[in-house]
């Protein structure tokens, strides 16, 4: 191959994986300003908390749905169709919103969004994964985790221009879509391989489980983390004497750590291998979510330990896809795709039921003591996983 389309190939690989990624951000954004907007919304409207928080619901379990089907159209239409049908349902979803006021047109509205996010990410992630070179794959996951989060981390900011008008957020993140989806379109369609020995969906599953079980684990952990310390969190705050302002400020403290790392420990796992950083990061994440207990109301030594833990778990769902890609063969990432974005929605249900059942009848303490015990019992996991690889090398994940 000459050095001429080598050098066109990686300027195609990087025009593509920044188209991708400014998808990742809206993405991020539309779900980052959905969730608290709407629920404002509805509590100004004067709808109970437990109903509110029901209909929030809604985008959770369309996530989880749609990644029981998401595999077969990515594979019959293509990377590039499926994220623009992705962006198509969030946008028109996302403009009906103030245009009705039933909770059960909201209901549905919310299961589209949630169908249309989950379309996106999965594509966008599975496609980078798949194309980014096998000796940089760590680095170009980080950058998805980071445009992820860096959506979210804006997508609130949203809220300020609802003193504009009911329809103005709606219309503005409406807009930065449409300017998205144009990019997308400018994108080459590709499908991924399929497996030259077509199996049943049952044995592909089976098969992935036993080569690749620790792998699939930090996408459960990661679940678990986010939406315990989303949703639990502010009730332990609470709980412990904090103020308002320190528990969104530990919260923030919690996300930057996690944007900050993600990058370096991706890059990091490139040189090292994936196995030795998510066991060093899972020990370090368990000692400090252990030792958030003995700190007490300390803000400062709160604020420290959270930066510690997001920093060091923020990557495990993207290092968890990186590890993957590495040990599986490229037509089976598809589908170990599934299985772990499955184990997201699994961990991001259990995380609320778990941190509200232990601070109401174990200890106030017990979201920590949750977090810490799986990321520690994750990480002598490690110590034991042996990867199975697959006896092609024409087959293995990753570029060539």
């Amino acid at each position: 191959m000459t050095s001429g389309v080598i050098a066109s190939e990686s300027s195609s690989f990087r025009y593509r994986l920044t188209i991708l990624l400014l998808a990742v951000v809206v993405g991020g954004m539309s779900q980052g300003l959905l969730l608290p907007l709407l629920s404002i919304m509805l509590e100004q409207s004067g709808v109970s908390s437990d109903a509110n928080g029901m209909n929030s619901a809604a985008l959770y379990i369309g996530v989880f749905c749609t990644m029981f089907f998401i595999e077969r159209p990515v594979m019959r239409y293509g990377y590039r169709n499926v994220i623009v049908a992705g962006i198509a349902v969030v946008s028109v979803a996302g403009l009906l919103f103030p245009l009705v006021d039933s909770l059960a047109v909201w209901f549905v509205l919310r299961l589209l969004v949630g169908a249309g996010d989950s379309a996106l990410h999965y594509t966008t992630q599975l496609w980078i994964v798949s194309s980014s070179p096998a000796q940089a794959r760590g680095k170009y996951i980080s950058f998805y985790g980071m445009a992820y989060g860096i959506g979210f981390s804006l997508g609130p900011l949203g809220i300020n221009l609802l003193p504009l008008g009911r329809a103005v957020p709606f219309l503005v993140t409406g807009a930065i879509f449409v300017v998205v989806l144009l990019l997308v379109l400018r994108l080459n369609n590709e499908i991924p391989e399929r497996n030259k020995k077509e199996a049943a969906q049952g044995n592909r599953f089976m098969t992935i489980y036993r080569a690749a079980w620790f792998v699939l684990i930090p996408g459960l952990l990661y679940g678990l983390m986010e939406a315990s310390m989303n949703s639990s969190f502010p009730l332990y705050g609470l709980r412990i004497g904090l103020e308002g302002h320190w528990i969104s400020l530990l919260l923030l403290a919690f996300g930057v750590g996690s944007l900050v790392l993600q990058l370096p420990l991706g890059m990091l796992s490139d040189r090292i291998g994936r196995k030795p950083v998510l066991i060093v990061c899972g020990l370090t994440g368990a000692a400090a979510f252990l030792a958030i207990p003995a700190a007490g109301s300390q803000a400062a030594a709160l604020f420290l330990l959270f930066a510690l833990a997001g920093g060091v778990v923020g990557s495990f769902y993207t290092l968890g896809l990186a590890y993957a890609a590495d040990i599986l063969p490229r037509p089976m990432l598809p589908t170990a795709n599934v299985i772990a974005s499955v184990h997201f929605s699994v961990g991001s249900m259990l995380g609320p039921a778990l941190g509200g059942f232990g601070i109401r009848y174990v200890s106030v303490h017990s979201i920590f003591l949750i977090l810490g015990a799986a990321f520690l019992v994750f990480s002598l996991l490690g110590f034991v996983f042996r990867p199975g690889r697959s006896q092609d090398p024409a087959e293995q994940g990753g570029a060539p």
